[in-house]
């Protein structure tokens, strides 16, 4: 096998790249000089190595904790669950959320092989059960394996005494309404709110 083939064997195993993607940033790679292709060999290594998970929620940081749970301007009685650590981008970029997060590293898939061991489940129990934790908002995708995950973990989180809540799901900002699906209708109709 080529180098060339190597690389973009490698590059295609990343989610999202298929064979033709990978080879266009091989040749890419080859084209650019050699310093770039070492930068970007650096920052892979770099973050190999020194990115890990926060033992309090399950961010990814270069410390112990992330700055998310380091910060003194969080609201310390909101958790809001996700399944992956991508989708805490997601939600801060709206600028809306100040509490903090938990990441649960997946969702629920029997057929897959994942139950409820193979999630970041205890310690969010443990989380919520903390005196001064008022609500924990599951933030799971609205997907089967989402939705199920939302429904089990709020089993689990409600005899606690907590607030249990899931984020509302419905129609996008500029979506037309002929367009869009009758699970997704029915959502926005179940999830509507006073003017």
């Amino acid at each position: 096998m080529s180098l060339i083939d190597r690389l973009a064997d490698e590059l295609a195993r990343l989610p999202g790249v298929g064979r033709k993607t990978a080879l266009r940033l091989t040749y890419h790679l080859l084209k650019a000089p050699p310093e770039d292709a070492g930068r970007l060999a650096d920052a892979i290594m770099a973050v190999s190595e020194r990115v890990r998970t926060c033992a309090r929620c399950g961010n990814y940081t270069e410390q112990s904790t992330c700055a998310i749970c380091a910060s003194p301007r969080r609201e310390l009685s909101i958790i809001c669950v996700v399944e992956e650590a991508s989708d805490i981008n997601a939600i801060e970029r709206t600028g809306e959320y100040r509490g903090l997060y938990h990441v649960l590293g997946g969702r629920l898939s029997p057929l897959d092989g994942i139950g409820p061991a193979e999630l970041n489940i205890t310690s969010l129990l443990e989380r919520a059960a903390m005196d001064g934790v008022r609500e924990v908002v599951l933030a799971t995708n609205p997907s089967v394996e989402g939705e199920a995950t939302a429904l089990y973990l709020h089993k689990l989180i409600s005899p606690l005494g907590v607030r249990v809540t899931r984020i509302a799901r419905g129609l996008p900002v500029g979506g037309d309404l002929e367009y869009a699906d009758g699970v997704t209708i029915a959502e926005a109709l179940h999830g509507r709110r006073e003017l």
